[in-house]
Protein backbone atom coordinates (compact mmCIF):
# COMPACT_ATOMS: atom_id res chain seq x y z
CA UNK A 1 0.00 0.00 0.00
CA UNK A 2 2.70 2.50 0.54
CA UNK A 3 4.50 1.78 -2.71
CA UNK A 4 1.28 2.72 -4.10
CA UNK A 5 1.33 6.06 -2.78
CA UNK A 6 5.03 6.84 -3.42
CA UNK A 7 4.33 5.75 -7.46
CA UNK A 8 0.97 7.99 -7.20
CA UNK A 9 3.49 10.69 -5.49
CA UNK A 10 6.46 10.28 -8.34
CA UNK A 11 3.26 10.35 -11.16
CA UNK A 12 2.04 13.32 -9.96
CA UNK A 13 5.45 14.67 -9.82
CA UNK A 14 6.37 13.77 -13.41
CA UNK A 15 2.91 15.03 -14.61
CA UNK A 16 3.62 18.52 -13.27
CA UNK A 17 6.82 18.49 -14.31
CA UNK A 18 5.58 17.42 -18.31
CA UNK A 19 2.94 19.84 -17.70
CA UNK A 20 5.70 22.83 -16.84
CA UNK A 21 7.79 21.83 -19.51
CA UNK A 22 5.27 21.98 -22.07
CA UNK A 23 4.34 25.31 -21.25
CA UNK A 24 7.88 26.31 -21.08
CA UNK A 25 8.46 24.81 -24.92
CA UNK A 26 4.94 26.54 -25.86
CA UNK A 27 6.34 30.27 -24.48
CA UNK A 28 9.69 29.86 -26.41
CA UNK A 29 8.02 28.83 -29.17
CA UNK A 30 5.23 32.32 -29.04
CA UNK A 31 8.38 34.27 -28.13
CA UNK A 32 10.22 33.46 -31.06
CA UNK A 33 7.19 34.28 -33.66
CA UNK A 34 7.28 37.54 -31.25
CA UNK A 35 10.99 38.09 -32.25
CA UNK A 36 9.81 37.36 -36.16
CA UNK A 37 6.96 40.06 -36.26
CA UNK A 38 9.24 42.51 -34.49
CA UNK A 39 12.43 41.86 -36.82
CA UNK A 40 9.49 42.29 -40.47
CA UNK A 41 8.18 45.45 -38.22
CA UNK A 42 11.66 46.60 -37.96
CA UNK A 43 12.49 46.11 -41.52
CA UNK A 44 9.40 47.74 -42.86
CA UNK A 45 10.07 50.55 -40.99
CA UNK A 46 13.81 50.91 -42.40
CA UNK A 47 12.12 50.72 -45.63
CA UNK A 48 9.35 53.46 -45.07
CA UNK A 49 12.69 55.76 -44.01
CA UNK A 50 14.71 54.73 -47.08
CA UNK A 51 11.83 55.20 -49.20
CA UNK A 52 11.51 58.84 -47.73
CA UNK A 53 14.31 60.14 -47.61
CA UNK A 54 14.66 58.75 -51.69
CA UNK A 55 11.91 61.11 -52.02
CA UNK A 56 13.01 63.94 -49.93
CA UNK A 57 16.38 63.36 -52.13
CA UNK A 58 14.55 63.79 -55.19
CA UNK A 59 12.19 66.49 -54.13
CA UNK A 60 14.98 69.38 -55.25
CA UNK A 61 14.91 71.14 -51.72
CA UNK A 62 18.17 70.44 -50.95
CA UNK A 63 21.49 71.00 -52.74
CA UNK A 64 22.46 68.98 -54.91
CA UNK A 65 25.36 67.46 -52.98
CA UNK A 66 22.93 67.16 -49.97
CA UNK A 67 20.29 65.13 -52.47
CA UNK A 68 23.43 62.86 -53.78
CA UNK A 69 24.75 61.80 -50.28
CA UNK A 70 21.11 61.06 -49.17
CA UNK A 71 20.13 58.83 -52.61
CA UNK A 72 23.47 56.81 -52.23
CA UNK A 73 22.29 56.38 -48.37
CA UNK A 74 19.47 55.40 -49.06
CA UNK A 75 20.77 53.10 -51.96
CA UNK A 76 22.84 51.34 -49.79
CA UNK A 77 20.58 50.90 -46.63
CA UNK A 78 17.68 49.44 -49.31
CA UNK A 79 20.34 47.00 -50.95
CA UNK A 80 21.85 46.02 -47.46
CA UNK A 81 18.38 44.87 -46.29
CA UNK A 82 19.23 41.34 -48.48
CA UNK A 83 23.01 41.65 -46.84
CA UNK A 84 23.98 40.27 -43.75
CA UNK A 85 23.09 41.82 -40.17
CA UNK A 86 26.46 43.83 -39.74
CA UNK A 87 26.52 45.07 -42.91
CA UNK A 88 22.24 46.16 -42.82
CA UNK A 89 23.29 47.56 -39.76
CA UNK A 90 26.55 49.61 -41.05
CA UNK A 91 24.27 50.22 -43.70
CA UNK A 92 21.13 51.69 -41.35
CA UNK A 93 23.48 53.59 -39.39
CA UNK A 94 25.14 55.57 -42.61
CA UNK A 95 21.51 56.39 -43.62
CA UNK A 96 20.56 57.94 -40.10
CA UNK A 97 24.72 59.64 -40.19
CA UNK A 98 23.48 61.03 -43.59
CA UNK A 99 20.14 62.38 -42.70
CA UNK A 100 21.62 64.30 -39.70
CA UNK A 101 24.73 65.61 -41.42
CA UNK A 102 22.42 66.80 -44.29
CA UNK A 103 20.39 69.06 -42.37
CA UNK A 104 16.46 67.60 -43.23
CA UNK A 105 14.87 69.79 -41.47
CA UNK A 106 12.65 71.38 -44.35
CA UNK A 107 9.67 71.71 -44.23
CA UNK A 108 7.33 69.94 -44.91
CA UNK A 109 9.04 67.06 -44.53
CA UNK A 110 11.02 67.38 -41.36
CA UNK A 111 8.15 66.56 -39.45
CA UNK A 112 7.81 63.69 -41.63
CA UNK A 113 11.43 62.07 -41.41
CA UNK A 114 11.48 63.04 -37.63
CA UNK A 115 8.17 60.51 -37.34
CA UNK A 116 9.89 58.02 -39.39
CA UNK A 117 12.98 58.19 -37.36
CA UNK A 118 10.98 57.57 -34.44
CA UNK A 119 8.81 55.06 -35.64
CA UNK A 120 12.41 52.89 -36.22
CA UNK A 121 13.79 53.63 -32.76
CA UNK A 122 10.19 52.12 -31.23
CA UNK A 123 11.18 49.33 -33.51
CA UNK A 124 14.12 48.59 -33.48
CA UNK A 125 13.83 48.92 -29.07
CA UNK A 126 10.72 46.51 -29.11
CA UNK A 127 12.78 44.34 -31.58
CA UNK A 128 15.74 44.46 -28.88
CA UNK A 129 13.23 43.49 -26.14
CA UNK A 130 11.46 40.87 -27.61
CA UNK A 131 15.07 39.28 -28.78
CA UNK A 132 16.05 39.75 -24.58
CA UNK A 133 13.49 37.93 -23.37
CA UNK A 134 13.81 35.35 -25.56
CA UNK A 135 17.32 34.75 -25.01
CA UNK A 136 16.66 34.77 -21.19
CA UNK A 137 14.61 32.25 -21.70
CA UNK A 138 16.85 29.90 -23.74
CA UNK A 139 19.49 30.01 -21.35
CA UNK A 140 17.53 28.40 -18.56
CA UNK A 141 18.76 25.29 -17.48
CA UNK A 142 15.83 23.21 -18.07
CA UNK A 143 15.74 24.90 -21.98
CA UNK A 144 18.93 23.57 -22.31
CA UNK A 145 18.97 20.40 -21.10
CA UNK A 146 15.70 19.72 -22.84
CA UNK A 147 16.71 21.12 -26.06
CA UNK A 148 13.19 23.14 -25.66
CA UNK A 149 14.24 25.46 -28.66
CA UNK A 150 14.75 23.26 -31.04
CA UNK A 151 16.52 24.01 -33.70
CA UNK A 152 15.52 27.73 -33.82
CA UNK A 153 18.64 30.56 -34.03
CA UNK A 154 19.82 31.83 -31.16
CA UNK A 155 18.22 35.89 -32.12
CA UNK A 156 20.51 38.94 -32.46
CA UNK A 157 19.66 42.64 -30.86
CA UNK A 158 20.19 44.94 -33.78
CA UNK A 159 22.03 47.78 -32.79
CA UNK A 160 21.80 50.82 -35.12
CA UNK A 161 22.72 54.29 -34.80
CA UNK A 162 19.42 56.67 -33.53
Amino acid sequence: MEISWVLLAVGAVLLLFGAYTSWTAGRLDRLHQRVELARAALETELARRAALVAELAGSEILDPASALLLVDAAHRARAAALASVEVHEQAESALTRAIHATGTDVEPWAGELGLAMRRVQLARRFHNDVVVSTRDLRQRRLVTWFRLAGHAPMPTTIELED
